[in-house]
């Protein structure tokens, strides 16, 4: 490397970006809410001029972005290649909004008879994770997040996933439902969250379970004392049950914020599986670092 680079993960909701010197050493960093969501169609220039300018000088030679700036309501709309796919495929498929100096990472796809899904940024975090050593060459990966993304590793390459759209399910049921009154509290690991996964790694019927929390606590018979545990379990213990049947390793890389892994992975255990946590953004930041050598 001969100069400057600025790195970022640019999500739905929130970014996060690294400037490093020539030898890939960190200089600055920032996080932030100015996710794509954030970002007026017409805005993307102005929102870059301003993350580079939160991150100080010097000007960055080169800029590479992964995640929802890609998407068709980002910056510049770039494709999801087919699996399967390694870090190499995406360097030569960088999607150059500023040609030589400024590049977007393109997403995945992944078909297979009536299933079709797609994903942007995770697959840099996985695939990053694996390149720094932090994950084998084959394994199972979750990503909780808004939609938690389950990704199946082999020889260096994502070969299939499955979202999950547990995180989003939880948020509207505590902001627009009914149920909101019974998740104000925090959901915690502890006997109402893993009664909940019990019940979702059983086959919960999710629908009128979820009812449930709210029928029983106003007829006094609710055996759960926090209704936010109890249903964030039940939906990340049906999240497992999809999640776990697309690969038979029995060790999955929880890969993201330490709060949400904290609980995927005490669910993950209670199922009878191992769970081995890696930290999302030095996993996003190895894999840009290794794209950023590729593309030399």
């Amino acid at each position: 490397m001969t100069g400057p680079l600025l790195l970022a993960d640019w999500g739905t909701t929130n970014r996060r970006a690294w400037l490093l010197d020539g030898n890939g050493r960190k200089l600055t960093s920032t996080e932030d809410q100015r996710g794509m969501l954030a970002v007026p169609r017409d805005g993307w220039e102005a929102a870059f001029e301003e993350l580079k300018h939160s991150l100080g000088s010097p000007e960055p030679r080169l800029s590479l972005l992964t995640g929802m700036v890609g998407a068709n309501r980002g910056w510049r709309e770039t494709p999801y290649l087919p699996c399967p796919v390694d870090l190499e495929d995406l360097a030569r498929e960088l999607c150059w909004v500023e040609p030589g100096s400024v590049a977007i990472v393109p997403g995945l796809a992944y078909a297979e008879g009536d299933a079709a899904d797609v994903m942007r940024g995770e697959e840099t975090q996985v695939l990053g994770a694996v390149a720094a050593g932090l994950a084998p060459a084959d394994c199972l990966a979750c990503l909780p997040g808004t939609h938690t993304k389950w990704v199946v590793v082999r020889d260096r390459r994502v070969t299939a996933f499955r979202t999950v759209m547990t995180g989003e399910l939880f948020a509207l049921l505590g902001t627009h439902s009914i149920l909101a009154e019974q998740l104000r509290d925090p959901a915690k690991a502890g006997p109402d969250f893993y009664a909940g996964v019990d019940r979702g790694l059983a086959g919960a019927e999710l629908t009128a379970d979820l009812f449930g929390v709210r029928a029983r606590a106003l007829l006094g018979t609710s055996p759960s004392a926090n209704g936010a545990a109890f249903a964030s379990g039940l939906l990340i213990g049906a999240d497992l049950r999809a999640g776990l049947a697309i690969s038979e390793e029995r060790n999955v890389h929880v890969i993201g914020r330490t709060d949400l892994a904290t609980l995927y992975t005490a669910a993950i255990e209670r199922s009878g599986y191992t769970a081995t946590p890696v930290d999302g953004g030095e996993a996003v930041l190895a894999g840009l670092k290794r794209l950023a050598e590729l593309t030399k």
